[in-house]
């Protein structure tokens, strides 16, 4: 496994469209990561007029977009760290299994408290950090994070609007109880740094 470079300053659908393409030749694991200005981005199995507030992202200019992966619905923006593990193996658990241990041992080793859950999502101090989503192709996976590290969590919770079923079912009033941001917990400096950080642990440990 190994981290690589990408091009820089992308639209959101760009790095989707270059992890679709990546991963019909991926011979071996990688990861990249990425960041986008603000951008809704919804699961292959979402209605996006239950899940997004199209008014407030059409005055405030956040982009929505919908992604080949299933999984719920995100807020991105340049505070975000996107992260994409491409993988030869069509074995989607095992794929998402290790990517999970991956991201989550990276968190630890930067002093988070990260735990995985059976959701697929990180946690650290019973919050949300980091939502996951996955799929397969004929000859790959494609797994994907979006992880909260100085996002604008009233522009997150104005943009998407989850039910009130799955606020319920996650005993919280609102998705700014669920989740929070990385960097209210220890502060490792700016989105980049956070990232050199994170593709540094990455590095060393896989």
């Amino acid at each position: 496994m190994k981290v690589i470079k990408v091009i820089e300053g992308l639209a959101l659908t760009d790095y989707l469209a270059l992890e679709a393409e990546m991963v019909k030749t991926v011979n071996e694991p990688v990861v990249f990561t990425w960041i986008v200005p603000p951008t809704v981005i919804y699961g292959r199995h979402q209605e996006r007029q239950q899940e997004v507030n199209e008014a407030y992202c059409a005055a405030n200019g956040v982009q929505v977009v919908q992604r080949q992966s299933g999984g719920g619905c995100v807020y991105a923006d340049y505070g975000n760290l996107m992260v994409s593990f491409v993988s030869p193996s069509l074995h989607s658990q095992e794929v998402f299994e290790q990517f999970l241990l991956m991201l989550s041992g990276a968190l630890q080793q930067l002093g988070y408290q990260a735990v995985t859950t059976a959701h697929n999502d990180i946690l650290v101090s019973d919050r949300k950090v980091a939502g996951t989503a996955c799929y397969t192709t004929p000859t790959g996976t494609v797994v994907h994070a979006s992880m909260l590290y100085d996002v604008r969590l009233e522009a997150l919770e104005q943009a998407i609007t989850p039910s009130a079923a799955k606020l319920q079912k996650h005993a919280v009033a609102s998705v700014r109880q669920r989740v929070t941001n990385l960097r209210q917990i220890i502060d490792l400096g700016g989105i980049q740094s956070f990232r050199k950080s994170i593709e540094t642990k990455i590095n060393e440990l896989w």
